[in-house]
């Protein structure tokens, strides 16, 4: 910032001119000038005093205050910040509203011809004959890479809507738009996420194993009714995912796999540099404001979905249900549990590496990165 230059002080005529008054003291607010090297923190404004030209009469001093940023106000508005006592009102909210519903679903129960439905609808139906038990090593293993790049996806993907300077940008070899590099880690796990889907849904079409999450019955929706019923009364509906899922659980994994893996696909896609920006026909019947309308609630419902099913895989027995996923076996032991931990160790390890320091290097194997 420039100086600010010091008034001229003109001498009054002597005839007219009373005795001077004192000079009124103005604090001017003036940014320091020199270059912080090794520091990003804001610059702090210092004030120094300029005397003001004499006036007919000395009015009060005047301190006029340093212009302060806006910027905490507005993120302070834009994202929220709740204190540790509205936290714990809106945990104390959620177990009341929790409660509420356990109660009014056992009252439920109570009703006429509930008890009759809950007997002819267990929660469950019969598979096929023909549907094989267990998880084969190809589900356990693309089990475990959907949950370490879902948790990065969520994340990047996270930072990509709320940060405002990315740390660093990235620009691909052959040209194009120059985008953040949380955008461009977004996007290349989205790549492997879907591939990995891809992966998942021809080995379980090819081994049969389709009909353990794509409904064959029509039976399916009452016994479905049936066990969110169970579930909501805090009496379990009977769990043997080794052989079979529940009608809740069948539907939940067909919605993930096949409606909301594909809706985030198609979304995210619509919004990315892979989407042709000469297809004015294409962009004008599939408009990338409905894409991104859809995106943002999608990535929600795959959050809320993970916080439940980890929930219900603990609650409705732990260790055998790690054991199904993590380590390929119906007996009750610690052997898929330490599995899982191993696999959260990673996934956290992936959480805190996905940091500029370490995606520039893997970054500039595909294109250019830059600082600005």
């Amino acid at each position: 910032m420039q100086a600010v230059p010091e008034p001229v002080v003109q001498a009054p005529a002597a005839a007219a001119a009373p005795a001077a008054p004192p000079a009124v003291v103005v604090a001017e607010t003036v940014a320091a000038t020199e270059p912080q090297a090794t520091s990003i923190e804001p610059e702090i404004p210092e004030t120094r005093a300029v005397a003001a030209a004499p006036a007919a009469a000395a009015p009060p001093a005047v301190v006029e205050k340093p212009e302060t940023s806006k910027r905490p106000k507005a993120a302070a508005k834009l994202y929220g910040s709740r204190t540790l006592a509205q936290w714990i009102k809106l945990a104390v909210g959620a177990v009341a509203a929790a409660a509420i519903l356990v109660l009014a679903a056992r009252g439920v129960t109570t009703l006429p011809g509930v008890p009759e439905f809950l007997e002819r609808y267990p929660g469950e139906y019969s598979l096929p004959q023909s549907a094989d038990a267990g998880f084969p090593w190809w589900a356990q293993w693309t089990h475990f890479l959907n949950i370490f790049l879902m948790v990065l996806i969520i994340r990047s993907g996270y930072q990509v809507r709320t940060q405002q300077k990315p740390p660093a940008f990235w620009t691909p070899k052959s040209g194009g738009k120059k985008i953040s590099i949380n955008l461009w880690l977004h996007q290349s796990l989205d790549i492997l996420w879907l591939a990995n889907g891809l992966i998942f849904a021809v080995l379980l079409f090819a081994s049969g194993r389709w009909m353990r999450i794509v409904p064959t019955s029509w039976e399916v929706f009452p016994n479905a009714l049936s066990a969110l019923l169970q579930y909501m009364t805090l009496d379990w509906p009977v769990e043997n995912g080794w052989v079979n899922y529940n009608s809740l659980q069948q539907l939940m994994y067909f919605l993930v796999v096949f409606i909301a893996a594909p809706l985030a696909a198609i979304t995210g896609v619509r919004m990315s540099e892979f989407w042709p920006k000469n297809a004015k026909t294409l962009n004008k019947a599939y408009q990338v404001e409905v894409a991104r309308a859809l995106h943002f609630p999608t990535m929600l419902f795959f959050v809320l979905f993970i916080l439940i099913h980890v929930f219900l895989v603990f609650a409705t027995g732990a260790l055998r249900n790690l054991n199904h996923m993590f380590g390929g076996t119906d007996v009750i032991n610690w052997t898929g549990f330490w599995l899982f931990a191993a696999a959260i160790a990673i996934t956290t390890a992936g959480w805190y590496a996905a940091r500029p320091i370490v995606l520039a290097p893997i970054a500039k194997l595909f294109g250019q990165v830059s600082s600005r």
